[in-house]
C-alpha cells in the first residue's frame, strides 16, 4: 500500500479571495480539470478553488458547517479544513485505522468522481483524509 501527501484543504468565507491570494502570493496555478470532476448535485455543492504548485494541490472549500450533518458522518471535513493523502489500497488503509482502533467517517466517492474518501483525526484532532482515486485517469 503506497500513500503520498494529495492535497491540503482550507475551509473560507470567501473562496475567491483566498484563490486569488494563494495565486497572486505564491505563484500557484489554477488547476481546472477538477472542478469538471466535482459530484455537487448529491455531494458537496460549495465553492471551491483548486490550485497547485504542479507536485500537490491545495482544494480552497466554502466553510460548511452541517455536511456530517447532512451525510450522517461524524467528521465534517469542510468545518477547518484537512489534510489529505492518496492511497492505491484504501480497503486496506481502513483495515489499518481498524486494528489501530482509530474511528473514521466513510464518505465513499460524495464529493469527487472517482474518489473514494475517509476522514479520521489525528491526536490533536486535525482531520486527516485518505482517499484512492478508482476513476481511469487517477495518478
Amino acid at each position: 500500500m503506497k500513500i503520498k501527501l494529495h492535497h491540503v484543504n482550507f475551509c473560507s468565507t470567501d473562496v475567491p479571495a483566498m484563490s486569488e491570494f494563494y495565486r497572486a502570493v505564491l505563484d500557484l496555478e489554477p488547476e481546472p480539470s477538477l472542478q469538471a470532476a466535482r459530484v455537487t448535485a448529491s455531494g458537496y455543492a460549495g465553492k471551491v478553488a483548486f490550485v497547485t504548485d504542479g507536485t500537490t494541490q491545495l482544494h480552497l472549500a466554502e466553510r460548511d458547517l452541517g455536511v456530517g450533518f447532512r451525510t450522517n458522518n461524524s467528521i465534517n471535513p469542510l468545518e477547518r479544513g484537512h489534510i489529505a493523502f492518496r492511497t492505491d489500497d484504501l480497503d486496506a488503509f481502513k483495515r489499518r485505522l481498524t486494528e489501530k482502533g482509530i474511528p473514521f467517517s466513510d464518505y465513499g466517492a460524495w464529493a469527487m468522481n472517482g474518489w473514494e474518501q475517509i476522514f479520521f483525526h489525528d491526536p490533536e484532532g486535525n482531520v486527516v483524509e485518505v482517499h484512492q482515486d478508482r476513476s481511469s485517469k487517477a495518478d
